[in-house]
């Protein structure tokens, strides 16, 4: 009787050491982001036709060099701040193919 005593006690141990060894770890914590807007994340990144100095102009935009960049800040001071991107098409030495070219780029806050 013994001998059945410690059998039993010893196939309980196996068994509940046999069973924690296989138990599943816990998942880490699981961190839920908040969605971003696609447009404010867009506009981080875009140059603000409103504030942008000259030099940035030239510098960030294609096919604005030195005179377009001028004639895009003088248009600006002398018009007041841009209502839209599409108005760059007023600005001289600005057409429809720089304007396309640069339209992801740029944005206007107003």
């Amino acid at each position: 009787m013994r001998h059945t005593y410690l059998a039993s006690l010893l196939m309980a141990l196996v068994t509940t050491f046999s069973l924690s060894a296989g138990a599943v770890p816990a998942s880490p914590p699981v961190t839920v982001l908040a969605p971003v807007s696609v447009t404010a994340a867009q506009a981080i990144d875009k140059l603000d036709l409103n504030t942008a100095d000259a030099t940035t102009l030239q510098r960030e935009l294609n096919g604005v060099g030195k005179s377009k960049s001028e004639a895009i800040v003088a248009y600006r001071e002398a018009n007041g701040n841009f209502a839209t991107v599409d108005e760059l098409l007023e600005v001289k030495g600005i057409g429809k193919s720089i304007l396309e070219r640069n339209r992801d780029k740029v944005t206007v806050n107003n």
